[in-house]
């Protein structure tokens, strides 16, 4: 059956500012399993983003020049890290911002600086494992490789080989009858090397010089790489109502998709925000924040602290403006597990499709406080989205987001939200084909409001 022709994301979201009651939007999901598809790394991520918000009018400013005090878009890439920012036309220099906070990484492996290796007559990719992946999940799984190349001007180039080229091959059951009773035991080191051919004699240098002719780089021109691997089987709908969205590096790049997505509506609306809407992406926030892309550097105050001195402000209204600013940090969460449901707070029960979650921990792996309830309650109401509330269990240490690293670097408010998923840091992880665009349209009231 041929579904009938729909409105962009961005204009089906840019409609929410009319205060209608926002109804389900496939177009927002198809459009979610094209940018990650498109994004198999951060630098990808970021870059799609950008190409997304240039459509919306936002131009991209550089770190190394001056800035000046003019409305509009504008936005910073820095590796794989985007801070966009919309100033409506008057705004004060005092002017709060409201930002969304999200992160572009995602659990992987990732190629180590002298990758070419190999044995037995097997060609092999030297990998080190990034972040706390499901290492199992990409067992015997066809695995493409992306990244960004570094040339010897210090331009860098993105590249991407999205077929079946590496492979981590698991060991047969017949060589290892231990593991029906004991479990699939992996070593980091011997067990996640994956093979991308064949031959007995090992060359330096062939990763990347078979790199540089996919990418059409002259030979010997790369001398820098930040590469990883990726699954590329495509996203997909899954159930038996299509109810379901399968597909990788949702955490986080879902909330990165609908962060650009609410900012390029709420700049697109024939309503100007009263505050400073912002979209924060930062880069590795599976491994602590601490780079100058991730959310414990300064990458996000620095551009905070610009805009209020370009448009002429002080320190005193730099101070006014982040003592009234608010970030939502949208990050996935856990959805209850129907095999494994003991392991969740007992009382609270994300399911998918149910709307975003606000996560909630009270030492402070998560920012929410009752007054950051009550702002993104504010918020889903007049976007007339559900939301539903997250808590770990007491027997379980809970997991942490950008969300206190930001409050407590910053000195702003913040709030942490995020979708149920299940699988999270698999391979290829699964949420509600229903709550990409909600969270979407509770992220576009906040920043409007």
């Amino acid at each position: 059956m041929t579904e009938p022709a729909r409105p962009s994301p961005t204009a089906a979201l840019a409609a929410s500012a009319s205060r209608a009651p926002l109804t389900f939007d496939r177009g927002h999901t198809d459009d979610l399993m094209t940018f990650l598809a498109a994004s198999p790394t951060p630098y990808h991520a970021v870059a799609n983003a950008a190409e997304r918000l240039e459509k919306a009018g936002f131009r991209q400013v550089a770190e190394t020049d001056a800035w000046d005090g003019t409305s509009g878009g504008k936005y910073v890439l820095r590796g794989g890290a985007i801070v966009a920012w919309y100033v409506p036309e008057g705004a004060a220099p005092h002017t709060p911002f409201r930002i969304v906070g999200a992160h572009t990484d995602s659990p992987n492996l990732r190629v180590k600086p002298l990758p070419d290796s190999g044995a037995h007559g097997w060609r092999q990719v030297a990998v080190e494992i990034y972040g706390g992946p499901l290492l199992n999940s990409w067992l015997d799984r066809d695995l493409g490789i992306a990244g960004r190349l570094t040339l010897r001007d210090g331009s860098t180039r993105l590249v991407d080989v999205d077929r079946p080229l590496l492979r981590v091959p698991q060991l047969a059951i017949h060589l290892d009858r231990s593991v029906t009773a004991d479990g699939l035991k992996l070593d980091k080191q011997r067990h996640m090397q994956p093979i991308w051919g064949l031959g007995r004699d090992v060359r330096d240098g062939d990763l990347i010089a078979f790199l540089e002719e996919t990418a059409g780089i002259p030979a010997g021109e790369v001398t820098g790489w930040d590469l990883m691997t990726h699954s590329v089987e495509p996203p997909a709908y899954l159930g038996r109502d299509h109810e379901l969205l399968a597909g990788p590096r949702m955490d986080n790049l879902l909330s990165v998709h609908a962060g650009t997505a609410a900012l390029a509506a709420v700049a697109s609306s024939s309503s100007q925000p009263v505050s400073i809407p912002v979209l924060a992406a930062f880069d590795h926030e599976e491994n602590g924040s601490q780079s100058d892309t991730g959310a414990d550097g300064p990458l996000l105050g620095n551009v905070l602290e610009r805009s209020v001195f370009a448009r002429g402000g002080s320190y005193e209204d730099r101070a006014r403006a982040f003592a009234g600013t608010v970030c939502l940090s949208s990050d996935t969460g856990h959805a209850v597990h129907p095999n494994y449901a003991e392991r969740h707070d007992p009382t609270h029960h994300p399911r998918v499709n149910g709307g975003p979650i606000l996560k909630v921990n009270v030492n402070n792996r998560y920012a929410t406080d009752g007054s950051g309830r009550a702002e993104f309650t504010a918020a889903c109401e007049a976007a007339d989205v559900p939301f539903q509330a997250f808590v770990s269990n007491n027997s379980m240490p809970c997991g942490t987001t950008i969300g206190p690293i930001t409050a407590a670097r910053h000195g702003i408010r913040t709030v942490d939200i995020g979708v149920a998923i299940l699988s999270m840091h698999s391979a290829r992880e699964l949420c509600g084909a229903d709550d990409p665009f909600l969270l979407a349209g509770a992220l576009t009231a906040f920043l409007e409001r």
